[in-house]
């Protein structure tokens, strides 16, 4: 019989993509959604509402794993004190949710992989390298990964064997934050973001998935893993590869930094600060990055 894995946010981007991954690998998946699909032979959809405090707790108790990738898109609106909360608690009650189901049921799983994000060590640019045990920061990127965190932790508590992928920017063909900036690039109108010397840690939709699968069948993989290319990537190096795809080499100045604070306010520090982090860690559990030169990575998304 095959293995079930239930995913969280699974219809989203990254969800879609490992979703395909998982059932070419031989896993059956199952989904927790809040609007229900079409039940396939291969993808079971189950309904949950976080919000509300309700979910379908067949779903948890039928999975051998569980991958949590729900969340509120942290760069999708304005970072008001609102929608800050909404941000946070999104991942916190729904890890909730699925720990009082576990508990309740004296449910065993095979491993809970959570997704995480590099900035857990915080909005700050700077040259240090940082690898899993470097002190997490306080600010709101920063203590939001914890929080995260520090939810999935609370599910290691039933011995159940807990992994945290800290996620860079993530370059698909589908969606991500490529489909945003493309369109203006392809117009001739790219540019580097405020100063530029910004880092921008990315990786490929296909690895990112990749290092999920690998977090599933290694039961050796426990703790924060980062999910990011160590190749010292800058804003402004990331923009003349991207315009460099589309054939030409940037012809406007860099975006002010003190528009992007006007238009975007607090949320403009996901565009201007940016730290370097090391893959070592899981390099070493296995995981071969297939992309690992950003052209290339761009090209496969792009052309």
């Amino acid at each position: 019989m095959k293995k079930r894995v239930l995913l969280t946010g699974g219809t989203g981007f990254i969800g879609r993509n490992l979703t395909r991954l998982l059932i070419q690998s031989g896993y059956s998946v199952s989904v927790l959604t809040r609007n229900l699909k079409q039940n396939s032979a291969d993808v079971f959809y189950y309904r949950w509402d976080v919000a509300r405090g309700q979910i379908d707790e067949k779903a948890v108790l039928k999975a051998d794993y569980i991958i949590h990738l729900a969340g509120e898109g942290i760069a999708d609106k304005r970072w008001t004190s609102k929608r800050k909360l909404a941000i946070i608690e999104s991942r916190e009650r729904s890890i909730q949710l699925i720990y009082d189901v576990l508990k309740r049921n004296d449910k065993k799983l095979d491993a809970f992989i959570s997704a995480s994000g590099i900035g857990v060590y915080g909005a700050i640019n700077g040259s240090e390298i940082c690898t899993e045990s470097s002190p997490a920061v306080s600010d709101f990127l920063g203590s939001t990964c914890q929080k995260w965190e520090a939810a999935a932790d609370t599910i290691q508590s039933l011995g159940i064997r807990t992994v945290k992928i800290r996620t860079g920017l993530v370059l698909g063909k589908e969606d991500g934050f490529l489909k945003k900036m493309a369109p203006l690039f392809k117009l001739n109108l790219g540019s580097a973001l405020g100063s530029g010397k910004q880092y921008m840690p990315w990786i490929h939709i296909d690895d990112l998935s990749a290092i999920y699968l690998e977090a599933v069948r290694n039961g050796q993989m426990s703790g924060a893993y980062n999910a990011a290319i160590n190749d010292s990537c800058t804003n402004e190096f990331f923009s003349k590869a991207l315009a460099k795809i589309y054939g030409y080499s940037i012809w406007l100045p860099a975006v002010p930094a003190f528009i992007l604070k006007i238009a975007l306010g607090e949320m403009a520090q996901i565009l201007l600060t940016g730290r370097r982090v090391s893959s070592e860690k899981i390099e070493k559990m296995g995981v071969q990055f297939r992309f690992k030169n950003l052209e290339e990575a761009l090209k496969n998304c792009l052309l």
